[in-house]
Protein backbone atom coordinates (compact mmCIF):
# COMPACT_ATOMS: atom_id res chain seq x y z
CA UNK A 1 0.00 0.00 0.00
CA UNK A 2 0.99 3.72 -0.67
CA UNK A 3 0.09 6.26 0.66
CA UNK A 4 0.28 8.91 -2.03
CA UNK A 5 -1.43 10.50 -4.37
CA UNK A 6 -4.24 8.52 -6.75
CA UNK A 7 -2.05 5.57 -7.62
CA UNK A 8 -3.02 4.00 -4.48
CA UNK A 9 -5.04 0.96 -5.02
CA UNK A 10 -6.42 -1.10 -2.34
CA UNK A 11 -9.97 -3.56 -2.27
CA UNK A 12 -11.91 -1.19 -0.91
CA UNK A 13 -11.39 1.28 -3.81
CA UNK A 14 -11.84 -1.46 -6.21
CA UNK A 15 -15.02 -2.06 -4.87
CA UNK A 16 -16.13 1.40 -5.50
CA UNK A 17 -15.46 3.05 -8.69
CA UNK A 18 -14.57 6.53 -8.98
CA UNK A 19 -16.44 9.04 -11.28
CA UNK A 20 -17.05 12.58 -10.93
CA UNK A 21 -20.77 11.67 -9.94
CA UNK A 22 -19.10 9.43 -6.84
CA UNK A 23 -16.48 12.10 -6.10
CA UNK A 24 -19.42 14.81 -5.34
CA UNK A 25 -21.27 12.80 -3.67
CA UNK A 26 -18.21 11.56 -1.13
CA UNK A 27 -18.29 15.49 -0.99
CA UNK A 28 -18.63 16.52 2.94
CA UNK A 29 -16.07 15.55 5.31
CA UNK A 30 -13.47 17.22 3.81
CA UNK A 31 -15.35 20.47 4.10
CA UNK A 32 -16.09 19.95 7.18
CA UNK A 33 -12.80 19.79 8.04
CA UNK A 34 -12.34 23.24 6.29
CA UNK A 35 -15.07 24.92 7.95
CA UNK A 36 -13.82 23.44 11.42
CA UNK A 37 -10.44 25.20 10.00
CA UNK A 38 -11.93 28.64 8.63
CA UNK A 39 -12.54 30.92 11.74
CA UNK A 40 -10.66 32.49 13.74
CA UNK A 41 -7.18 31.20 11.96
CA UNK A 42 -8.52 33.39 8.78
CA UNK A 43 -10.76 36.34 10.24
CA UNK A 44 -8.56 36.92 13.19
CA UNK A 45 -5.02 35.66 12.56
CA UNK A 46 -4.86 36.21 9.07
CA UNK A 47 -6.40 39.45 8.88
CA UNK A 48 -4.33 40.68 11.65
CA UNK A 49 -1.39 38.87 9.48
CA UNK A 50 -2.40 41.62 6.71
CA UNK A 51 -3.21 44.24 8.63
CA UNK A 52 0.35 44.31 10.38
CA UNK A 53 2.54 43.25 7.89
CA UNK A 54 1.25 43.37 4.29
CA UNK A 55 1.79 40.25 2.45
CA UNK A 56 5.44 39.49 4.42
CA UNK A 57 3.84 36.32 6.19
CA UNK A 58 1.92 35.02 2.90
CA UNK A 59 4.49 32.46 2.33
CA UNK A 60 4.45 31.72 6.17
CA UNK A 61 0.94 30.54 6.59
CA UNK A 62 1.22 28.51 2.78
CA UNK A 63 4.02 26.92 4.23
CA UNK A 64 2.30 26.12 7.73
CA UNK A 65 -0.49 24.09 5.58
CA UNK A 66 1.96 22.65 3.16
CA UNK A 67 4.03 21.11 6.01
CA UNK A 68 1.53 19.96 7.99
CA UNK A 69 -1.01 18.69 4.94
CA UNK A 70 0.13 14.96 5.81
CA UNK A 71 -0.91 14.45 8.90
CA UNK A 72 -4.37 16.20 8.29
CA UNK A 73 -4.47 13.82 4.72
CA UNK A 74 -3.36 10.62 7.15
CA UNK A 75 -7.20 11.06 8.87
CA UNK A 76 -9.29 10.57 6.02
CA UNK A 77 -7.43 7.75 3.92
CA UNK A 78 -7.13 5.74 6.64
CA UNK A 79 -10.33 5.89 7.23
CA UNK A 80 -11.35 5.40 3.27
CA UNK A 81 -8.45 2.04 3.54
CA UNK A 82 -9.12 0.50 6.58
CA UNK A 83 -12.60 1.64 7.45
CA UNK A 84 -11.74 2.66 10.80
CA UNK A 85 -10.82 6.26 12.07
CA UNK A 86 -7.80 7.38 13.60
CA UNK A 87 -8.90 7.17 17.23
CA UNK A 88 -9.22 3.36 16.54
CA UNK A 89 -6.09 3.55 15.20
CA UNK A 90 -4.34 5.12 18.75
CA UNK A 91 -6.30 2.25 20.43
CA UNK A 92 -4.41 -0.41 17.78
CA UNK A 93 -1.19 1.18 18.75
CA UNK A 94 -1.97 0.79 22.31
CA UNK A 95 -4.31 2.57 25.65
CA UNK A 96 -1.57 5.10 26.18
CA UNK A 97 -1.74 6.51 22.81
CA UNK A 98 -5.57 6.35 23.17
CA UNK A 99 -5.65 7.96 26.95
CA UNK A 100 -2.96 11.02 24.73
CA UNK A 101 -5.30 11.46 22.25
CA UNK A 102 -8.46 11.35 24.60
CA UNK A 103 -7.55 13.89 27.18
CA UNK A 104 -5.87 16.48 24.84
CA UNK A 105 -9.20 16.37 22.57
CA UNK A 106 -11.70 16.49 26.23
CA UNK A 107 -9.59 19.67 27.10
CA UNK A 108 -9.93 20.91 23.50
CA UNK A 109 -13.26 20.33 22.77
CA UNK A 110 -13.96 23.12 25.58
CA UNK A 111 -11.62 25.30 25.14
CA UNK A 112 -12.13 25.63 21.26
CA UNK A 113 -15.91 25.43 21.53
CA UNK A 114 -15.75 28.27 23.60
CA UNK A 115 -13.71 30.76 22.04
CA UNK A 116 -15.00 30.20 18.73
CA UNK A 117 -18.81 30.62 20.12
CA UNK A 118 -17.94 33.54 21.95
CA UNK A 119 -15.91 35.56 18.54
CA UNK A 120 -19.26 34.05 16.84
CA UNK A 121 -21.59 35.38 19.71
CA UNK A 122 -19.40 39.27 19.28
CA UNK A 123 -20.03 39.14 15.52
CA UNK A 124 -23.86 38.19 16.23
CA UNK A 125 -24.30 40.64 18.78
CA UNK A 126 -22.85 43.59 15.93
CA UNK A 127 -24.89 42.26 13.53
CA UNK A 128 -28.10 42.66 15.43
CA UNK A 129 -29.79 46.18 16.83
CA UNK A 130 -28.11 47.84 19.80
CA UNK A 131 -31.30 48.62 20.67
CA UNK A 132 -32.49 45.09 21.24
CA UNK A 133 -30.47 44.99 23.89
CA UNK A 134 -29.02 41.41 23.87
CA UNK A 135 -25.96 40.35 25.66
CA UNK A 136 -23.28 38.17 25.16
CA UNK A 137 -24.72 35.61 27.77
CA UNK A 138 -28.44 35.81 25.82
CA UNK A 139 -26.79 35.09 22.27
CA UNK A 140 -24.57 32.29 23.34
CA UNK A 141 -27.33 30.45 24.58
CA UNK A 142 -29.40 30.98 21.30
CA UNK A 143 -26.23 30.08 19.56
CA UNK A 144 -25.54 27.22 20.92
CA UNK A 145 -28.91 26.14 21.79
CA UNK A 146 -29.29 26.00 17.96
CA UNK A 147 -26.14 23.98 17.45
CA UNK A 148 -27.52 21.66 19.83
CA UNK A 149 -30.77 21.26 17.85
CA UNK A 150 -29.28 21.16 14.51
CA UNK A 151 -26.61 18.27 15.53
CA UNK A 152 -28.75 16.43 18.11
CA UNK A 153 -32.08 16.49 16.08
CA UNK A 154 -30.62 16.16 12.66
CA UNK A 155 -27.07 14.21 13.36
CA UNK A 156 -24.51 13.86 10.51
CA UNK A 157 -26.86 14.53 7.19
CA UNK A 158 -28.07 17.89 8.67
CA UNK A 159 -24.55 19.28 9.80
CA UNK A 160 -23.59 17.71 6.17
CA UNK A 161 -26.20 19.96 4.40
CA UNK A 162 -25.87 22.91 6.33
CA UNK A 163 -22.08 23.06 6.27
CA UNK A 164 -22.15 23.02 1.85
CA UNK A 165 -24.13 26.17 2.38
CA UNK A 166 -21.81 27.40 4.54
CA UNK A 167 -18.64 26.94 2.61
CA UNK A 168 -20.27 28.11 -0.93
CA UNK A 169 -21.31 31.28 1.03
CA UNK A 170 -18.11 32.09 2.49
CA UNK A 171 -15.93 30.97 -0.31
CA UNK A 172 -18.08 33.59 -3.01
CA UNK A 173 -18.56 36.55 -0.11
CA UNK A 174 -14.95 36.64 0.84
CA UNK A 175 -13.68 36.38 -3.04
CA UNK A 176 -15.80 39.41 -3.73
CA UNK A 177 -15.15 41.48 -0.69
CA UNK A 178 -11.55 40.81 -1.59
CA UNK A 179 -11.92 41.82 -5.21
CA UNK A 180 -14.21 44.84 -4.02
CA UNK A 181 -11.19 46.02 -1.47
CA UNK A 182 -8.44 45.97 -4.17
CA UNK A 183 -10.70 47.89 -6.52
CA UNK A 184 -10.52 50.99 -4.09
CA UNK A 185 -6.78 51.08 -4.05
CA UNK A 186 -4.10 50.70 -0.70
CA UNK A 187 -4.81 52.45 2.44
CA UNK A 188 -1.13 53.23 2.89
CA UNK A 189 -0.27 56.84 4.13
CA UNK A 190 2.45 57.83 2.82
CA UNK A 191 6.05 57.54 4.27
CA UNK A 192 4.78 54.45 5.99
CA UNK A 193 7.66 51.90 6.68
CA UNK A 194 7.14 47.90 6.31
CA UNK A 195 7.47 46.78 10.45
CA UNK A 196 9.41 43.58 10.38
CA UNK A 197 7.63 39.91 11.87
CA UNK A 198 10.68 38.66 12.06
CA UNK A 199 11.28 38.97 15.80
CA UNK A 200 10.94 37.83 19.01
CA UNK A 201 8.77 40.11 20.26
CA UNK A 202 6.36 39.15 17.45
CA UNK A 203 7.38 35.16 18.01
CA UNK A 204 3.92 34.99 20.57
CA UNK A 205 1.73 35.97 17.28
CA UNK A 206 3.76 34.17 14.66
CA UNK A 207 2.41 31.09 17.16
CA UNK A 208 -0.95 32.26 17.38
CA UNK A 209 -1.51 32.23 13.51
CA UNK A 210 0.33 28.42 12.88
CA UNK A 211 -1.17 27.08 15.68
CA UNK A 212 -4.55 27.09 13.99
CA UNK A 213 -3.63 27.23 10.62
CA UNK A 214 -5.14 25.77 8.74
CA UNK A 215 -6.87 23.85 12.14
CA UNK A 216 -5.83 22.08 15.29
CA UNK A 217 -4.02 18.68 13.71
CA UNK A 218 -6.75 16.81 15.93
CA UNK A 219 -8.74 18.17 13.57
CA UNK A 220 -7.30 14.43 11.32
CA UNK A 221 -9.14 12.50 13.96
CA UNK A 222 -12.35 14.60 13.48
CA UNK A 223 -12.32 14.25 9.91
CA UNK A 224 -11.85 10.33 9.95
CA UNK A 225 -14.97 9.85 11.70
CA UNK A 226 -16.97 12.50 9.77
CA UNK A 227 -15.67 9.56 6.25
CA UNK A 228 -16.92 6.62 8.53
CA UNK A 229 -19.73 8.29 8.97
CA UNK A 230 -20.51 9.53 5.52
CA UNK A 231 -19.71 5.82 4.10
CA UNK A 232 -22.31 4.25 6.20
CA UNK A 233 -24.06 1.76 4.16
CA UNK A 234 -21.79 2.14 1.44
CA UNK A 235 -18.76 1.93 -0.13
CA UNK A 236 -16.22 5.39 -0.64
CA UNK A 237 -13.55 5.05 -2.87
CA UNK A 238 -10.16 6.22 -1.81
CA UNK A 239 -9.56 8.59 -4.46
CA UNK A 240 -13.13 9.96 -3.83
CA UNK A 241 -12.44 10.60 -0.30
CA UNK A 242 -8.59 12.45 -0.87
CA UNK A 243 -10.95 14.64 -3.66
CA UNK A 244 -13.09 15.90 -1.03
CA UNK A 245 -10.12 16.15 1.61
CA UNK A 246 -7.65 17.73 -0.87
CA UNK A 247 -10.62 20.54 -1.92
CA UNK A 248 -11.04 21.25 1.37
CA UNK A 249 -7.48 21.63 1.97
CA UNK A 250 -7.24 23.61 -1.05
CA UNK A 251 -9.90 25.92 0.23
CA UNK A 252 -8.75 26.74 3.63
CA UNK A 253 -5.27 27.42 2.08
CA UNK A 254 -6.50 30.00 -0.61
CA UNK A 255 -9.02 31.87 1.60
CA UNK A 256 -6.43 31.84 4.29
CA UNK A 257 -4.57 33.85 1.40
CA UNK A 258 -7.90 36.17 0.52
CA UNK A 259 -8.15 36.91 4.39
CA UNK A 260 -4.22 38.42 4.41
CA UNK A 261 -5.61 40.51 1.34
CA UNK A 262 -8.29 42.05 3.29
CA UNK A 263 -6.09 43.09 5.78
CA UNK A 264 -3.91 44.46 3.67
CA UNK A 265 -6.23 46.43 1.66
CA UNK A 266 -8.27 47.84 3.95
CA UNK A 267 -6.11 48.25 7.01
CA UNK A 268 -2.20 47.92 6.26
CA UNK A 269 -0.76 51.43 6.64
CA UNK A 270 -3.30 53.61 7.26
CA UNK A 271 -1.94 55.05 10.44
CA UNK A 272 -4.65 52.95 12.63
CA UNK A 273 -3.86 51.55 15.75
CA UNK A 274 -4.88 48.01 15.24
CA UNK A 275 -7.12 46.37 17.82
CA UNK A 276 -5.39 43.29 18.52
CA UNK A 277 -8.44 41.93 21.16
CA UNK A 278 -10.81 39.78 18.55
CA UNK A 279 -13.90 41.30 20.24
CA UNK A 280 -12.97 44.58 19.93
CA UNK A 281 -11.15 43.74 16.38
CA UNK A 282 -14.10 42.62 14.96
CA UNK A 283 -15.57 46.14 15.02
CA UNK A 284 -12.66 47.85 13.86
CA UNK A 285 -12.48 45.87 11.22
CA UNK A 286 -15.98 46.21 9.94
CA UNK A 287 -15.64 50.19 10.00
CA UNK A 288 -12.48 50.15 8.59
CA UNK A 289 -14.02 48.00 5.94
CA UNK A 290 -17.09 50.54 5.54
CA UNK A 291 -14.76 53.96 5.26
CA UNK A 292 -12.80 51.77 2.44
CA UNK A 293 -15.48 50.63 0.61
CA UNK A 294 -18.65 52.14 1.68
CA UNK A 295 -21.10 51.17 4.28
CA UNK A 296 -23.20 49.97 1.66
CA UNK A 297 -20.45 46.64 2.00
CA UNK A 298 -20.23 46.51 6.10
CA UNK A 299 -23.25 43.55 5.70
CA UNK A 300 -21.55 41.93 3.41
CA UNK A 301 -18.20 41.92 5.52
CA UNK A 302 -20.42 40.89 8.76
CA UNK A 303 -21.91 37.91 6.78
CA UNK A 304 -18.24 36.72 5.83
CA UNK A 305 -17.46 36.95 9.85
CA UNK A 306 -20.66 35.01 10.97
CA UNK A 307 -20.45 32.45 8.37
CA UNK A 308 -16.72 31.71 9.13
CA UNK A 309 -17.05 31.28 12.68
CA UNK A 310 -20.87 29.35 12.77
CA UNK A 311 -19.46 27.13 10.38
CA UNK A 312 -16.81 26.69 12.67
CA UNK A 313 -18.91 25.97 15.77
CA UNK A 314 -21.08 23.40 14.35
CA UNK A 315 -18.51 21.54 13.06
CA UNK A 316 -15.81 21.67 16.28
CA UNK A 317 -19.04 20.45 18.53
CA UNK A 318 -19.57 17.85 16.44
CA UNK A 319 -16.29 16.46 15.58
CA UNK A 320 -14.88 16.72 19.21
CA UNK A 321 -17.90 14.93 20.67
CA UNK A 322 -17.45 12.00 18.21
CA UNK A 323 -14.21 11.71 18.88
CA UNK A 324 -14.47 11.94 22.76
CA UNK A 325 -16.81 9.49 22.00
CA UNK A 326 -15.51 6.97 20.51
CA UNK A 327 -12.42 7.51 22.48
CA UNK A 328 -14.60 6.58 25.64
CA UNK A 329 -15.94 3.60 23.42
CA UNK A 330 -12.75 2.17 22.74
CA UNK A 331 -11.37 2.38 26.17
CA UNK A 332 -14.82 0.46 27.87
CA UNK A 333 -14.13 -1.82 24.61
CA UNK A 334 -17.56 -1.41 23.29
CA UNK A 335 -18.69 -2.86 20.04
CA UNK A 336 -19.83 0.66 18.38
CA UNK A 337 -20.36 4.22 19.87
CA UNK A 338 -24.03 4.86 19.95
CA UNK A 339 -25.79 8.10 19.20
CA UNK A 340 -27.06 8.39 22.79
CA UNK A 341 -23.11 8.95 24.15
CA UNK A 342 -22.55 11.23 20.93
CA UNK A 343 -25.16 13.17 22.12
CA UNK A 344 -24.23 13.23 25.17
CA UNK A 345 -20.95 14.55 24.15
CA UNK A 346 -22.17 17.37 22.65
CA UNK A 347 -24.91 18.50 25.19
CA UNK A 348 -21.76 18.33 27.70
CA UNK A 349 -19.47 20.33 25.27
CA UNK A 350 -22.21 22.72 24.31
CA UNK A 351 -22.62 23.60 28.02
CA UNK A 352 -19.49 23.70 29.49
CA UNK A 353 -18.24 25.80 26.55
CA UNK A 354 -21.30 27.97 27.36
CA UNK A 355 -20.49 28.32 31.13
CA UNK A 356 -16.88 29.56 30.37
CA UNK A 357 -18.41 31.85 27.46
CA UNK A 358 -20.72 33.11 30.34
CA UNK A 359 -18.01 33.45 33.05
CA UNK A 360 -15.12 35.18 30.38
CA UNK A 361 -17.13 37.31 27.74
CA UNK A 362 -14.70 40.00 28.89
CA UNK A 363 -11.66 38.02 28.42
CA UNK A 364 -11.84 36.70 24.81
CA UNK A 365 -8.51 37.92 23.15
CA UNK A 366 -7.06 35.88 26.09
CA UNK A 367 -9.09 33.02 25.58
CA UNK A 368 -8.37 33.00 21.47
CA UNK A 369 -4.86 33.32 21.89
CA UNK A 370 -4.40 30.08 24.75
CA UNK A 371 -6.58 28.14 22.32
CA UNK A 372 -4.27 28.76 19.36
CA UNK A 373 -1.13 28.43 21.26
CA UNK A 374 -2.25 25.04 23.02
CA UNK A 375 -3.10 23.73 19.55
CA UNK A 376 0.07 24.82 18.30
CA UNK A 377 2.21 23.29 21.35
CA UNK A 378 0.03 20.29 21.43
CA UNK A 379 0.83 19.81 17.32
CA UNK A 380 3.72 17.93 17.52
CA UNK A 381 1.94 15.61 19.61
CA UNK A 382 -0.93 14.76 17.41
CA UNK A 383 1.39 14.93 14.44
CA UNK A 384 3.53 12.14 15.57
CA UNK A 385 0.69 9.94 16.71
CA UNK A 386 -0.92 10.32 13.29
CA UNK A 387 2.78 9.60 11.14
CA UNK A 388 3.33 6.80 14.05
CA UNK A 389 0.37 4.99 13.02
CA UNK A 390 -0.10 4.87 9.35
CA UNK A 391 3.94 4.38 9.29
CA UNK A 392 3.31 1.09 11.85
CA UNK A 393 -0.05 -0.05 9.22
CA UNK A 394 0.46 1.12 5.76
CA UNK A 395 3.67 1.79 3.43
CA UNK A 396 4.50 5.60 2.81
CA UNK A 397 6.11 6.93 -0.32
CA UNK A 398 8.92 8.42 -0.67
CA UNK A 399 7.26 12.07 -1.12
CA UNK A 400 4.89 11.83 1.97
CA UNK A 401 7.69 10.32 4.13
CA UNK A 402 10.15 13.27 3.42
CA UNK A 403 7.31 15.67 3.35
CA UNK A 404 6.18 14.23 6.99
CA UNK A 405 9.87 14.21 8.52
CA UNK A 406 9.86 18.06 7.45
CA UNK A 407 6.80 18.49 8.88
CA UNK A 408 7.90 16.84 12.23
CA UNK A 409 11.13 19.14 12.46
CA UNK A 410 9.05 21.87 11.52
CA UNK A 411 6.82 21.98 14.37
CA UNK A 412 9.41 20.51 16.93
CA UNK A 413 11.43 23.60 15.81
CA UNK A 414 9.35 26.27 16.23
CA UNK A 415 7.60 24.85 19.20
CA UNK A 416 11.16 24.48 21.49
CA UNK A 417 12.14 28.36 20.23
CA UNK A 418 8.38 29.49 21.31
CA UNK A 419 9.59 27.90 24.80
CA UNK A 420 12.83 28.59 24.87
CA UNK A 421 11.61 32.87 24.03
CA UNK A 422 8.97 32.46 27.16
CA UNK A 423 12.05 30.73 29.68
CA UNK A 424 14.18 33.80 28.47
CA UNK A 425 16.31 31.35 27.21
CA UNK A 426 17.28 33.44 23.64
CA UNK A 427 17.12 37.06 23.56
Amino acid sequence: MVIDGDSTTTGRERSARSTWGSRWAAMGPGLLAASAAIGASHLISSTQAGALFGWQLVWLIVLANVLKYPFFRFGPQYAAETGRSLVEGYARRGKAYLWVFFVLAAVSSVISTAGVALLCTVILAYLLPASWGLGVPLLATVLLGVTLVLLVGGHYKALDGVTKIIMVTLALSTVVAVVMAAGQGAVRQPGFEDPSPWTLATLPFLVAVIGWMPAPIEISALNSLWVKAKAQGRRLAVRDVLFDFNTGYVVSTVLAVFFIGLGVFVQYGSGQELQMAGGAYIPQLMSMYGAAIGQWAVPLMALIAFACMFGTVISVVDGYARACAESVRLLRSRPEMSSRSKDLWITGISLIALAIVVWMSASLADMLRFAMVSAFLTAPVFAWLNFSIIRSERQLSGTMRVLSYVGLVFLVGFTLLFLASQFGLVA
